[in-house]
């Protein structure tokens, strides 16, 4: 593979593993959210109205946070008939068809998210529920995320296809 294919691999891979690790920790800013919610409810007597919205939002940049880590550490679900019977090249040549499908999915995604996002800057965009939060953080995370998920993919074509063709990307 060309040195800037390399590169970029190198790159996104860094990169996505230092997010990955960071979303990884939201886990526990979640727990303490439901924690105090319901030491809020049962101790004080008073319920919060944000608790289930706020751990929504935060379980939502948890996962689309993480999921190119995921796809980098080839932690997704994968069916698998005859994939395990397989060679290794073989299986770097399926896999780099095929991510072309994941590629162009979450390229559309990835413009919806970014024309939602731009709608909820513009205009303000609130929860209709009585703690209202605006919209556009959660969804500036989610389109980070996606286009996180996309750049893996197209870093793990490039790993594939230097496999199949029998000289991997280390």
């Amino acid at each position: 593979m060309p040195k800037p294919i390399r590169v970029f691999v190198r790159y996104v891979d860094l990169i996505n593993k230092w997010i990955g690790r960071f979303a990884m920790q939201l886990i526990f800013v979640l727990a303490a959210v439901l924690l105090w919610s319901t030491v809020s409810r049962l101790v004080f007597g008073v319920p919060v109205n944000w608790a289930l919205e706020m751990s929504q939002f935060i379980l939502s940049a948890y996962y689309l946070l993480g999921g190119a880590y995921s796809l980098q550490l080839n932690a997704h679900v994968r069916m698998d008939l005859f994939y395990s019977r397989w060679s290794p090249r073989q299986k770097a040549a399926v896999d780099a068809f095929t991510i072309l499908f994941v590629i162009f999915y979450l390229g559309v995604l990835f413009f919806g998210g970014w024309s939602s996002t731009e709608y909820a800057i513009a205009y303000k965009q609130k929860n209709y529920t009585s703690w209202a939060p605006l919209l556009w953080p959660v969804k500036v995370f989610m389109t980070i995320g996606i286009f996180l998920m996309l750049l893996q993919a197209i870093s793990n074509f490039f790993k594939d296809l230097a496999a199949a063709r029998g000289k991997p990307i280390a």
